[in-house]
């Protein structure tokens, strides 16, 4: 295929973050490519591929067959002494959503923007970025086998959590081993599931280092089972994973692996600077992330419409530095900054918890000391101060830490 040289807003990386900024972008007037060096969208997939009503609501999106795979209206949270508590979120009137086929949710997300306008160029590696007097006017990209020079007004990057685009731009991705998690994740058939409508999460210390397991259902006997680690852990995830399997065999005897995915996952929070004169950063590379349970897709999608209001801003009074983009970091902060900064200190109170303490919590969740709006409402940066005197009570041995908390 032929490509123009010359574009409004350049996108590099064709994730959900860089596919939906590119349909925002396109809707807005602006001349707009999309670049991936994968050759197939939605391919491989790093994800537990769950997403929240909440998220689908804000993009604009109904539940398709072809992607929602199969409706979610809670999860089952396991102990590490195997004790259940079980979390209906249609009873509570909130957090229900989907597991996704990812795969199949880029590609719909991908031809949403292409008839909104959007080009896209897949099979092609951006190698270097276009600097002019400290602006980036662009990309060079080695395209199957032949190099060009794409200028834009504005290039965004949405190009993972290690951001090459990013530090070519002089901006910091930099992110410490210890604040990523290791993924690792099989798509299996044949499991034998707790209950089909609900994620299972298991915790402990010995289980998942900083982490969990989860088991996400995609259909009666076909999930994802995976886990997410301190990345900085000596043994690897898919050691761990394949342990508690070996330890759970009864459910996995009849299943078999369809699918391996592994992947880093960002448990921090957001990059001091999402912009740069001619350069934004979204999605994972901005770490639009959920510290605690790793998620960034919705908030990643949510993000798209925010971007592209402030390019095209931007763009129209002939102004595309840092100054005038920083206007993007300034609403998504805005709306997430606290929440996040929130969420990452109930990431950094649990993960310092040992398996006592953690059966202490779910003895009081199942003796009625901790409601289930409460563990809901963790994954959002709330609720922690009723779990660190639920477990004040219950262990005394967390005085210190609960003060801690207190006074941090």
């Amino acid at each position: 295929m032929k490509y123009d040289r010359e574009w409004d807003v350049i996108v590099v990386g064709a994730g959900p973050a860089g596919i939906k900024a590119g349909e925002e972008l396109a809707k807005r007037g602006l001349k707009t490519l999309v670049i991936d060096r994968k050759q197939e969208i939605g391919a491989p997939k790093r994800c537990g591929e769950g997403l929240s009503m909440r998220w689908i609501k804000i993009s604009g999106l109904e539940p398709e067959p072809i992607w929602a795979r199969q409706y979610i209206n809670g999860a089952i949270l396991i102990s590490p002494k195997g004790k259940k508590i079980v979390i209906d979120t249609d009873k509570l009137g909130k957090g229900s959503g989907y597991i996704i086929e990812r795969k199949m949710f880029e590609k719909f997300l991908a031809a949403n923007a292409i008839r909104a306008g959007a080009k896209f160029m897949l099979k092609a590696n951006v190698y270097d970025l276009v600097m002019e007097d400290d602006y980036v006017k662009g990309v060079r990209v080695n395209y199957m086998g032949d190099d060009l020079e794409l200028r834009a007004k504005i290039v965004v990057a949405a190009d993972g959590v290690d951001s090459r685009i990013g530090r070519m731009a002089g901006l910091n991705t930099t992110l410490p081993l210890t604040e990523m998690d290791s993924g690792f994740q099989y798509e299996m058939a044949g499991v034998e599931l707790l209950d089909p409508n609900k994620m299972e999460l298991y915790f402990g210390n010995e289980v998942a280092p900083r982490g969990y397991v989860w088991v996400f259902p995609k259909g009666k006997d076909v999930a994802n089972v995976g886990i997410g680690i301190n990345g900085a852990n000596e043994k690897t995830a898919r050691y761990y994973l394949d342990k508690w399997i070996e330890e759970n065999w009864d459910r996995f005897k009849n299943a078999s692996v369809i699918e391996i995915n592994a992947g880093g996952i960002p448990v921090t929070k957001p990059v001091d600077e999402f912009v740069g004169n001619g350069i934004m950063l979204t999605g994972d590379a901005a770490r639009m992330v959920n510290p605690i349970h790793g998620g960034g897709m919705g908030t990643a999608l949510e993000a798209a419409g925010m971007l592209a209001d402030v390019a095209k801003e931007a763009i129209a009074s002939g102004d595309v530095s840092k100054e005038k983009l920083k206007k993007f970091q300034d609403m998504w902060m805005e709306k997430h900054g606290e929440e996040f900064a929130k969420i990452l200190k109930v990431r950094h109170f649990f993960e310092r918890l040992n398996d006592e303490q953690l059966e202490a919590i779910a003895d009081m969740a199942l003796k009625g000391g901790l409601t289930p709006d409460v563990l809901v409402d963790l994954g959002h940066g709330k609720g922690l101060v009723e779990v660190a005197k639920a477990l004040l009570k219950a262990s005394p041995a967390a005085a210190k830490l609960v003060w801690e908390f207190i006074k941090g």
